[in-house]
């Protein structure tokens, strides 16, 4: 599937978002053109119902889904990157965009693209799954698993976005101007629709050749996993984590080496590990034309991404944005594997220069550009920064420097097996508190990168797991990948003194351009004394850990409300009411 060129889909976005708006006259002559597709002539058979579902995967690929922002804006709500530009993304690091930004609406239009065309696809396959055959069944579970990764992010970047999903909404533009839908609404209905993917999509064994680059059963159930312990829901969710990991929805399992799943070409994507990941066509077979939005239909299109141009260093071409940050780094260096060598992750997490890296790997090179302990590379070179190695090819030797734009082959993988066995973990410690079962689960990933397996005897609470949990296992495992924005609000640590004042320090990093200073450890007590310093959570206010909804929007749309950020609204309230508690900052060294 990753060597297709979706340069199909032009005539069904016209499609599904025009909807059938034609009307019929008395005394005038109707002729149809044959050659004219409408909602009335296309979608009826299998085969044009298998272009939708190409089309759907391509929108997950733009520059407000996967291709860029939408990626991004939740990286930059975590704790572990910090904007080095101080220019591109400043709003969603600093945690107070404002209704007015533009760049916040991208995602809702992607995502609310794709959901047109899930909703069009559905509106062929009908109610009855029993009458479908396995074509059609496949058919229906991808748009359902689409449309619901669609609402997964909407709900979890906007709060309340409307539902559509009925296809007949846009016979008429009454039904353009829908209402806001409650966060709880569309998980529930996010629950519903990957519940019934995992119920009509092969598993990846099932599948074969077919499900490489397709959403199937197994990757609905890990999201299924994700949207219900969005609500805590970690009894149900666990049920279905031990499922995947006993193989029910095919089989899994970590890959040998961390570094197969940043890398691209078919000998490392769409792996073992891999539960679902979105496709970009490799390194030397892409178009020219970057299309960074739905509407753009070039049969000549690269089909990359733009994260690399985002974390690329300036001196390698990159854009210089985005860095990881001193608290991540300093995370890594704070344990030695089993041999005494640094923890690999790091290699392939951090563009660093580090002694353990000379003969690892590709070794100490950003893109092919030695590095040196004398010359240490950063991301911006204003303001520092430590670059960003994950999803780019910083270390893997393919090319000498960075080709900004929509030119990245890396496959983004969304989720990995590794998660379901810390998020695992993480339910049966919220469950049954400290168990063996949860430190066997984390000690599968720790041991894929060589770190001493933990002991039962050392975590005596329930808390205290989960700060490991939450705060060194997932971060060394998924540091600047997208979904600690996510995790950061299922925890809900803006609600609570302590773990907001954590992130505050999670979140410090120095502006500087002197290099010597790229790797210094920053405390956020110095912030005060220390003008170079700077705290992304510092300025955060209150209900911006959601994204506002444009007032472009709500203008356009006299039935849509702002939510919480356009607001500035505490969202505290409906985390306690649910009976949900933060748990307390936990020191691991005592």
């Amino acid at each position: 599937m990753k060597t297709k060129i979706f340069n199909i889909y032009s005539t069904l976005c016209a499609l599904c978002l025009l909807g059938v708006l034609c009307v019929s006259c008395e005394d005038k002559l109707e002729l149809t053109n044959p050659n004219q597709q409408t909602t009335g002539t296309f979608g009826n058979t299998a085969e044009d119902l298998e272009e939708c579902v190409i089309a759907a995967y391509n929108h997950i690929r733009m520059e407000g889904s996967f291709a860029r922002v939408g990626y991004t804006i939740d990286v930059c709500r975590g704790d572990e990157v910090w904007n080095s530009s101080q220019v591109w993304y400043m709003p969603f690091d600093d945690m107070n965009d404002p209704v007015t930004d533009e760049i916040s609406f991208w995602p809702w239009r992607e995502w609310y693209y794709t959901i047109n065309v899930c909703n069009f696809i559905l509106s062929r396959t009908g109610e009855d799954n029993g009458a479908l055959n396995e074509q059609m069944k496949r058919i229906k579970g991808q748009a359902l698993f689409i449309r619901a990764l669609s609402y997964y992010n909407l709900a979890g970047y906007y709060q309340t976005p409307p539902l559509i999903t009925d296809y007949n909404t846009y016979s008429t533009l009454d039904g353009l101007y829908a209402t806001n839908s409650t966060y709880d609404d569309v998980l529930d209905f996010v629950e519903k629709d990957f519940q019934e993917a995992m119920s009509l999509l092969p598993s990846r064994s099932e599948g074969g050749e077919w499900a490489n680059g397709r959403a199937t059963s197994g990757a609905a159930a890990g999201f299924y996993a994700r949207t219900l312990m969005m609500r805590h829901k970690y009894s149900e969710a666990l049920a279905v984590l031990k499922a995947i990991i006993g193989g029910q929805y095919g089989t899994y399992k970590l890959m040998a080496n961390y570094g197969d799943n940043f890398r691209e070409g078919p000998a490392y994507e769409n792996n073992d590990e891999s539960l679902f990941e979105v496709q970009f066509l490799d390194y030397g077979s892409q178009g020219v034309d970057d299309e960074w939005t739905p509407v753009n239909t070039s049969p000549n299109a690269t089909q990359g991404h733009a994260i690399e141009s985002n974390y690329g260093p300036g001196d390698c071409g990159g854009w210089a944005d985005l860095s990881a940050s001193p608290w991540l780094y300093n995370l890594f260096k704070a344990e030695r594997t089993t041999s005494g060598k640094l923890d690999p992750r790091l290699y392939w997490t951090i563009g660093t220069y580090e002694a353990d890296w000379d003969g690892f790997e590709y070794g100490n090179v950003c893109y092919t550009l030695p590095l040196t302990a004398d010359a240490p590379m950063v991301t911006n070179n204003n303001n520092g920064g430590l670059p960003i190695a994950k999803n780019t090819n910083l270390r893997t030797g393919l090319y000498d420097k960075v080709v900004t734009g929509l030119h990245c082959g890396i496959n983004l993988r969304i989720m990995r097996y590794s998660d379901v066995l810390l998020r695992a973990a993480e339910c049966e410690n919220e469950i049954n508190g400290p168990t063996q079962q949860a430190i066997d689960w984390i000690n599968q990933v720790r041991n894929r990168a060589q770190l001493a397996n933990l002991n039962l005897a050392d975590f005596n609470t329930k808390d205290k797991l989960f700060e490991q949990i939450a705060n060194v296992e997932r971060p060394k495992e998924f540091g600047c990948e997208y979904g600690r924005g996510f995790d950061l609000l299922r925890w809900g640590f803006f609600y609570s003194a302590d773990r907001l004042q954590q992130l505050k320090e999670h979140g410090t990093f120095r502006r500087s351009a002197d290099r010597s200073r790229v790797k210094e450890a920053v405390s956020y007590a110095d912030i005060a004394t220390d003008a170079e310093l700077k705290s992304s959570y510092d300025t955060y206010v209150q209900g911006h850990e959601f994204l506002p909804i444009y007032q472009g929007l709500t203008t356009k749309n006299p039935n849509l409300k702002g939510n919480s950020a356009n607001e500035s609204s505490d969202n505290s309230g409906y985390f306690i009411s649910n009976g949900w508690t933060v748990h307390p900052v936990v020191n691991l060294g005592k």
